[in-house]
Parts: structure tokens; sequence; C-alpha cells
């Protein structure tokens, strides 16, 4: 089944009722597309308290736990990168390894990791 991986703006959009993201992701539900989010990610935009659309979206999702894999590759983009984001690494790590594309409120962020590692993932910004 394809995917795609959100990331934390991803989550805060759809918390705020982001029109553009809400369609985009109705639009790849409807198409039985299961976003992917990385756990961190999830604990970078859960404050606790009801996150009613942060909640609605996570349901159609599946949350990834990160493994040393993962680790390994986010901790040497960082160091390509020349960035302390572990969580923006993580999440070009996780859509390296699943061929995926990314739904990013931060598209300069990802390419300057993607390019420093010499990856190119497709970008969807919302």
């Amino acid at each position: 089944m394809p995917t795609i991986v959100y990331d934390t703006g991803a989550l805060l959009a759809a918390e705020h009722r982001s029109p553009d993201f809400l369609a985009l992701h109705d639009e790849l539900t409807a198409a039985r597309v299961r976003p992917t989010v990385p756990v961190v990610v999830l604990a970078q935009a859960w404050r606790g308290g009801p996150q009613h659309q942060i909640s609605r979206v996570l349901t159609g999702c599946d949350i990834v736990p990160d493994d040393q894999h993962i680790g390994r590759a986010a901790g040497v983009a960082c160091a390509a990168a020349g960035t302390a984001d572990i969580v923006d690494a993580i999440v070009v790590a996780t859509a390296v390894r699943l061929q995926a594309p990314i739904v990013t409120s931060d598209p300069g962020d990802l390419t300057h990791i993607t390019d420093s590692i010499g990856v190119k993932v497709r970008l969807y910004p919302v």
C-alpha cells in the first residue's frame, strides 16, 4: 500500500484546520493511502488536552516507532546537513526508507537535508 510521511507541520496544519491540508488528507485516505507519522513527529506536535483535529487525522495514519537504522540514518543526515533538527532528519530517513513523499510546512529545511545526503524526496508543502 502506498504511503506518504507527515512531518510536525502537517499535524499542526490539521490542528489549525488548514483547508488545504485537510483536503489533501481526505483525498489521500479516500485513495487508500495511509500516511505514516514517525512517533517523534507526534511527540513534537502533541501538547496534551483535546487536540481533536490531530486525533481525527491520526485515526487514518500509521504511527511508526524509530529504530536504530532510522536513528543512525538521521544522525548521518544531521551531520551532513550541519543541523541539530533530529525530528526533520528522522522524517527524511523515514521517507527514504519507505520511498515516500513528505507533507511538510518546512520544505526548505527538508530540502537542505535531502540535498546534503544526496537523495531526492518529493515534498508537498502545507
